[in-house]
């Protein structure tokens, strides 16, 4: 009860108890309602006295025999007994009763028309408790009438921060069950319940005979799918539709689109799935009428058939309602239901990018081979990569296994059997390696004439088309400067060479023991490296990645400081690709990859003052998902002095077999040496006992020889940030109160990368005029905990009149762009009161 409501009753009891004469004032609470409140107050000139129904007897003589001086109120939390039942009557003749109205109380103390005190009189019993009352006394009704009074009462009992029936709705669906609802039982014991279902009705038009939770959530799913799907609803649907389907839609897009209640909208949605066979029922309907539906998740379940029966058939130019393929993936990825079904619509995105692929063709000269692949195959790869990623993250692959089958035939037998056996035919042209830089030249070209400090990131085993998704990620920070190029490597096309060819070098070399020598030193670790990096740039260093990626910022500044070359050695693709047992892996690894990368740039150029990064591999890979058969391994490989690999044999002469081509080293490394490499025409491997099969790389072919070279320069001081974003919670759809309380979310909390923001926030018309007061709040909120990110802003609104048709919008503005970060429109339906 009000703090208000109180000091009423104890002003007009301490004026009872004035003057000199003792006197006893009787208290008969009829209900009870004041017990609590009775318990801690306190009377300036008399004493409280708790009279129980069995002991009026002791009581008599109290006052007449052992207190007869002292005032006293005597409270009594029961209705007056009977005159014959009561022994305190004769007391009672020359004492006073006082008589306290709960229910004018608290109309006056609310400021609340005599004409709806009918309304708090019939709910009083709500008010016998302080807690529960204070929670009506703060939603701050400006208008009484008995529509608030009662949407007030519920808004008490939900404990929500607003007078708002669709606030009340929302708790009541995302906080409770359906069944056994607990503020359904509460809202009955106030008898509320009536008032609930008739609120329900002229908010939702819900007219259900039997009223329960469970129809009323059906109402409004089926009122809400009725107006997205293009075609009428099922015929034993059409006693849920609403005739208010505007306020419906209104009311579930703010659930549904709430980071706070989406995953309640989602258990409700199941529930009416369940109950109404929504999946079975719509099977039998075209799934071009659900395009803009998002009501029930089984939708897209009906869509993803679709789309994968499509694929299969490789019918790539399908539409529903003119939208291709990729269009309903894009959209329907972008809709409600697109968290949890996004993996399997970027996965059939990747595969209709295989199926297109089913015609594959490519010219002849090395050149033109270069071109395509560097403008569009290399996006294949990429495809065929980002189908596996997605399709290995779905718990269950079963309805996809002949799809992936189609994917992988595609890949392999159209696209792979087609462009690597002309690819290294091609090779064989006279000028071919002077098409594109070369992996040889690599420090020449790109880092012995830097003038400012530089890191090379060597990242083993990332092919170009991984090269471009670090480069497209990059791109997106307009205070990063990126740019993509690319190098043929070594071949054979594996760690060791790659290596050492990337060094700074006047020669190399491969030994009789197949040991490669850079400048005469042994380069196949950390330390050899260094010696040869030291020779030719004495300020240098080499670095494993796993050294320094979780070392503090003072840590990697003492290791950047005074150098001038860095290299870095980063192996998480070549490491699980490498291995029988993670070979699968090896698409995770390569997003791992992209993610590590940008990461170590961003902490080195904030905390190491180094902003010249310059990321490249010492190979690609030729990574397939099924098994390597033996019709497609090598075999007959007789010299025991070679070294042999499985996509490359390094001997003294040339292996002279179908399908195997060769080359000198001589040509490859610029010097005079004699042994020579061969390597397989197409995709196949030579037969080699242990390891993984699925993943290889030493061979020829654009995935294992063409890297990419990233040059990348970040602005000093920059670091990947972002502003800290605010969201309204509230369910307000009409604002009916001059002045109203409104809930928002601090959508993150501040961070090394959430930067703290001031925001203007208010109400306009649709002509732009200003009809609230305006608010700055600063959303700087360091919380983990999101309820703690929910703060309450009050806003004053003009007094003038509004018109209900016209449009009215809350406001969010950054203050320091002054750009508009969002808006909310909403009906002003305020009573406008002339004062004249």
């Amino acid at each position: 009860m009000s703090e208000l409501n109180l000091k009423q009753i104890i002003d007009r009891l301490n004026e009872e108890f004035m003057g000199d004469t003792r006197k006893l004032v009787f208290w008969y609470d009829d209900k009870g309602e004041f017990a609590e409140d009775v318990q801690s107050i306190e009377l300036a000139n008399a004493k409280v006295y708790f009279l129980e129904a069995d002991n009026q007897f002791y009581t008599k003589y109290f006052f007449e025999r052992k207190d007869t001086k002292n005032n006293y109120l005597v409270y009594a939390p029961f209705p007056k007994p009977d005159v014959k039942n009561n022994h305190l009557e004769d007391t009672l003749l020359y004492s006073k009763r006082f008589f306290a109205d709960r229910a004018s109380l608290l109309s006056l103390d609310l400021g609340i028309d005599e004409k709806y005190k009918a309304v708090i009189e019939k709910h009083i019993k709500f008010f016998a408790n302080k807690e529960r009352s204070r929670r009506f006394y703060d939603l701050e009704i400006e208008n009484f009438n008995e529509e608030n009074i009662l949407i007030g009462l519920l808004s008490s009992i939900c404990r929500t921060r607003t007078c708002s029936f669709e606030e009340v709705v929302r708790v009541i669906l995302t906080d409770g069950e359906l069944e056994n609802n607990k503020f359904i039982a509460e809202i009955k014991k106030y008898d509320l319940l009536d008032d609930f279902w008739k609120l329900s009705e002229k908010y939702f038009g819900y007219t259900d005979m039997d009223q329960t939770l469970e129809s009323f959530v059906t109402t409004l799913f089926v009122t809400y799918t009725a107006k997205h799907i293009s075609s009428d609803i099922p015929k034993e649907w059409e006693p849920y539709i609403s005739y208010k389907s505007g306020n419906i839609i209104a009311f579930m897009d703010s659930i549904m689109n709430s980071v706070l209640y989406c995953d309640k909208y989602d258990q409700l949605s199941n529930f009416v799935d369940i109950k109404l066979g929504v999946e079975k029922t719509f099977a039998k309907y075209s799934p071009e009428i659900f395009l803009n539906c998002d009501t029930f998740e089984c939708i897209d379940q009906l869509l993803i058939n679709w789309i994968v029966e499509r694929l299969l058939a490789e019918d790539i130019g399908a539409k529903l309602g003119g939208f291709s393929i990729v269009e309903i993936i894009e959209k329907r990825e972008k809709m409600h239901f697109g968290v949890r079904t996004g993996c399997i619509y970027r996965m059939l995105k990747s595969a209709y990018y295989i199926v297109a692929a089913i015609n594959y063709s490519c010219n002849d000269d090395f050149s033109s081979i270069l071109e395509q692949y560097i403008s569009c195959d290399y996006k294949i790869d990429q495809e065929y990569r980002n189908f596996y990623y997605e399709f290995d993250n779905l718990d269950d692959t079963y309805i996809f296994e002949g799809l992936r089958e189609l994917v992988e035939n595609i890949y392999t037998n159209e696209y792979l059997n087609k462009l690597i056996p002309k690819w290294n035919i091609a090779l064989q042209e006279e000028d071919a390696f002077t098409k594109l830089p070369l992996q040889i030249d690599f420090y020449d070209s790109n880092v012995q004439n830097a003038k400012e400090r530089t890191v090379v990131i060597i990242s083993d085993a990332m092919r170009y088309e991984v090269g471009q998704e670090l480069y497209s990620n990059l791109a997106d920070d307009p205070k990063c400067r990126a740019k993509l190029d690319k190098q043929l490597s070594v071949l054979p096309s594996y760690t060791r060479l790659g290596m050492a060819a990337l060094l700074p070098h006047d020669d190399i070399t491969i030994t009789d023991n197949y040991q490669v020598l850079v400048d005469d030193v042994l380069c196949d670790n950390l330390l050899g490296r260094q010696t040869v990096l030291q020779k030719h740039s004495q300020n240098s260093a080499c670095i494993q990645f796993d050294d320094i990626k979780s070392l503090k910022k003072a840590e990697l500044r003492d290791i950047f400081t005074g150098k001038q070359t860095i290299y870095i050695y980063h192996n998480q693709i070549d490491a699980r690709g490498d291995k029988a047992n993670t070979e699968d892996e090896v698409f995770v690894a390569c997003k791992e990859a992209v993610d590590e990368i940008i990461d170590l740039i961003r902490r080195i150029s904030t905390n190491a003052n180094t902003y010249h990064f310059i990321i490249t591999a010492d190979h690609g890979f030729i990574y397939k998902r099924d098994k390597v058969t033996e019709s497609d391994k090598i075999s007959g490989v007789n010299d025991k002095n070679a070294f042999v690999n499985r996509r490359f044999i390094v001997a003294d002469n040339a292996v002279n077999e179908d399908g195997i081509t060769s080359i000198s080293i001589g040509r490859v490394l610029r010097n005079q040496d004699t042994k020579v490499v061969s390597f397989p025409i197409s995709s196949n491997v030579f037969k080699v006992s242990g390891g993984g099969q699925n993943f290889v790389h030493g061979g020829s072919s654009p995935q294992e020889m063409l890297v990419p070279v990233l040059d990348v320069k970040m602005e000093r001081g920059h670091m990947d940030t972002k502003n800290a974003s605010i969201a309204l919670i509230s369910m307000v759809q009409k604002i009916t109160n001059k002045v109203t309380m409104l809930d928002f979310l601090q959508s993150e909390p501040v961070s090394d990368t959430i930067k703290a923001t001031k925001y203007k926030i208010f109400f306009i018309s649709e002509d732009n005029e200003k009809i609230s007061n305006e608010i700055s709040f600063f959303a700087d909120s360091r919380e983990t905990d999101t309820q703690k990110r929910i703060f309450r802003m009050k806003f004053q609104f003009k007094d003038k009149r509004y018109d209900k048709d016209k449009k009215y919008y809350l406001i969010v503005v950054d203050e320091s762009t002054g750009e508009e970060s969002f808006r909310h429109m909403v009906i002003m339906d305020l009573v406008f009161e002339d004062v004249f």
